[in-house]
């Protein structure tokens, strides 16, 4: 596991890229630990917080929504439907496709991951004040719409 210790190289500890890629990685963890004692995972958490937030959506595009790839779509709704989650139904328009809308049950199961993902940003985050998650937020918040552009 990769440390921002004292045996670090100056030029590491000092480099943002890699700094990033440190806590991204301790977070990854977090985050799958917590997801995982939830009885979900992180496609699972995207996929649900885009269906709250945008309603009952195509796979193909809660696919292009989230960033998730088309096959990990697919298998990450076959298991959240298994589960009650969301349903599936033929889109009136386009019988080939689908049309996922998230359940009574989904809603409550993404409520539950909300407070598992609050706790972990609390982790996380727990040496900064509200102020500088704030700033941080705003600045990790800068650097992805400026990548995101060159994408």
């Amino acid at each position: 596991m990769m440390t921002a210790d004292a045996r670090t190289p100056a030029r590491l500890r000092n480099a943002p890229s890699w700094l990033i890629s440190l806590v991204s990685a301790h977070s990854h963890r977090l985050v799958g630990a917590g997801f995982a004692a939830a009885g979900a995972r992180g496609y699972h958490y995207r996929l649900l917080a885009a269906l709250a937030e945008y309603g009952p959506s195509s796979q193909a595009d809660l696919g292009r929504t989230t960033g998730v790839d088309r096959s990990d779509v697919v298998a990450a709704l076959n298991e959240l439907a298994a589960k009650g989650l969301v349903e599936r139904s033929p889109d009136p328009s386009d019988r080939r496709r689908n049309i996922i809308t998230l359940t009574p049950d989904g809603t409550r199961h993404l409520q539950e991951l909300d407070g598992v993902l609050t706790g972990i940003q609390d982790e996380l985050l727990a040496p900064l004040s509200p102020a500088e998650r704030e700033q941080l937020t705003g600045l990790l918040t800068r650097l992805a719409d400026h990548h995101a552009k060159s994408r």
